[in-house]
């Protein structure tokens, strides 16, 4: 085979650096970004958070800032405004900082770090320390132990008690062999323990021993105990009337038997276990001015940012050491990231008005009134590619009177109506969550009732529909939402 050159013509899309530094900026939450903003303000000397100075240093700033702009005076052949699109940040500028390792793994590995350290109390911590504070035998404790790690989180014990004595047998000496009554002496002394109803096997052992543990002269005690330990089944299925036959209770006594029931706790590890919480911090505003919707970015999201004027003003023209190099390196970074930053916001905000603008009758009058929106609405409005839509509503919040939502919360599919319209999906759970909340307690709507109804309002959605709709809101079926009439 010969070999030949040959020159071909073709066309391929390629992403400068400075585009890629905007998409990643735009996909970033609220606090990812403000990960990313001090990161770099840690590693790049070139920017500075603008703080308040008094009168007279914001007069200086002032005054040296209208002499001389050293930055905007360096020559552009040394420092150019873009770089080629096949390049990286480290194929054209040194690294602005000094240290091993990339600062970027660096910087998330001390917030990784400094999550692990947060340690918070699990159920087995609270537990064991209750053990620790209560007298017993070696053996009991090695045994209580074997049972506080055989529960999860829930508080449930998730070995039967003949499963933990096979395997504590396995560790007991041969001439003093391990009993099953043992075992079952220790579990009943965990179940002691708070929270009430920890290490049960079943809802039904958790819910008497939380009974067992209140007063003896708790009201309608007895009638509890007996509606758990018998007929537990009927009540799950609300199958009052049997419930009441059988138990030979009165309505009037069932529905306080049922209270008191509910105001136990099904899952008591739940009322130990601690979780970080996380707050939403939102990305922009919406309030009504003059009579219109009006849309504010929170300026809170991100400090104010510059660059140093100081060390910008140490770069030195057709000066190619290595300290004059490295500031003109950090100085361009500087600018192309206050570059990427001021573009996501502006990004935000076209597309959080756009979005503002289309549901305005969500704001007037609620989710019932939520027009049908898909992301190809708003990229045609702002003239951006849906892809960019995407990046923009995704873990970015909007503060309204109605409370605070993702933007993505706006865009729904739709459904068509009878007179020829569309209704969107969320208008169509909103009215769902209405009807089932005014349903007559005693005889709850069903799916295909619910499916008439919508249908009488010119709304037309099948019964698997309904059902799907209500599985997403939480909503058990009509058949769990039975209630006894007080």
């Amino acid at each position: 085979m010969k070999q030949t050159l040959q020159f071909k013509l073709g066309q391929q899309l390629t992403m400068t650096p400075q585009l890629q530094q905007a998409i990643r900026l735009l996909q970033l939450s609220t606090l990812e970004l403000q990960q990313e903003i001090q990161q770099i303000l840690d590693t790049n000397p070139m920017l500075e958070i603008v703080e308040e100075f008094s009168s007279t240093a914001s007069q200086e700033t002032e005054k040296n800032t209208d002499e001389t702009s050293v930055s905007d005076q360096l020559n552009d052949e040394h420092i150019p405004d873009e770089l080629a699109v096949d390049s990286d940040w480290e194929d054209i500028y040194e690294p602005g900082h000094s240290g091993e390792g990339n600062s970027t793994e660096a910087g998330f590995s001390e917030n990784r770090n400094d999550n692990r350290n947060a340690t918070t109390e699990t159920l087995q911590d609270y537990l064991l320390w209750q053990l620790n504070l209560t007298p017993m035998t070696n053996n009991d404790r090695l045994i209580a132990e074997s049972i506080i790690d055989a529960i999860d989180p829930s508080g449930m014990l998730n070995q039967s008690a003949e499963d933990l004595h096979q395997g504590l047998a396995k560790q007991w000496p041969e001439e003093d062999p391990l009993e099953l009554d043992e075992v079952l002496a220790v579990l009943h002394r965990i179940q002691q323990f708070d929270p009430p109803g920890v290490a049960s096997h079943d809802l039904r052992e958790c819910l008497l021993i939380q009974l067992n543990q209140l007063h003896p002269d708790t009201p309608w005690l007895l009638d509890a105990k007996l509606v758990v330990s018998e007929y537990l089944d009927l009540l799950a299925n609300r199958d009052f009337n049997q419930l009441m036959r059988k138990a030979e209770i009165r309505q009037n006594t069932l529905i306080k038997v049922i209270e008191l029931i509910q105001s136990l706790n099904p899952y008591p590890g739940t009322s130990i276990e601690t979780s970080n919480t996380e707050y939403i911090t939102p990305d922009a505003y919406v309030f009504r001015k003059k009579g219109r919707w009006v849309v504010r970015l929170n300026q809170d999201v991100s400090p104010n940012i510059r660059i140093n004027e100081l060390y910008a003003s140490m770069i030195k023209r057709a000066d190619n050491s290595r300290d004059n190099t490295f500031l003109k390196n950090n100085l361009q970074e500087a600018r192309w990231f206050l570059k990427s930053l001021e573009s996501r916001n502006e990004t935000i905000y076209k597309v959080a008005c756009a979005i503002i603008d289309e549901q305005q009758g969500f704001l007037d009058y609620g989710p019932e009134a939520m027009k049908p929106m898909v992301l190809h609405d708003i990229a045609e409005r702002v003239e951006m590619h849906e892809s960019t839509i995407s990046r923009v509503t995704n873990q970015k919040y909007i503060h309204t009177p109605r409370g605070i939502f993702e933007l993505k919360f706006f865009f729904s599919s739709h459904v068509s109506t009878s007179g020829g319209g569309e209704c969107s999906s969320t208008a169509i759970r909103a009215l769902i969550k209405k009807m089932i909340s005014n349903e007559p307690e005693k005889k709850p709507l069903s799916d295909n009732k619910i499916a008439q109804l919508l249908e009488k309002e010119g709304i037309n959605v099948a019964r698997r529909t309904i059902a799907k709709y209500r599985e997403s809101m939480n909503i058990p079926p009509s058949n769990e939402r039975k209630q006894l009439c007080k």
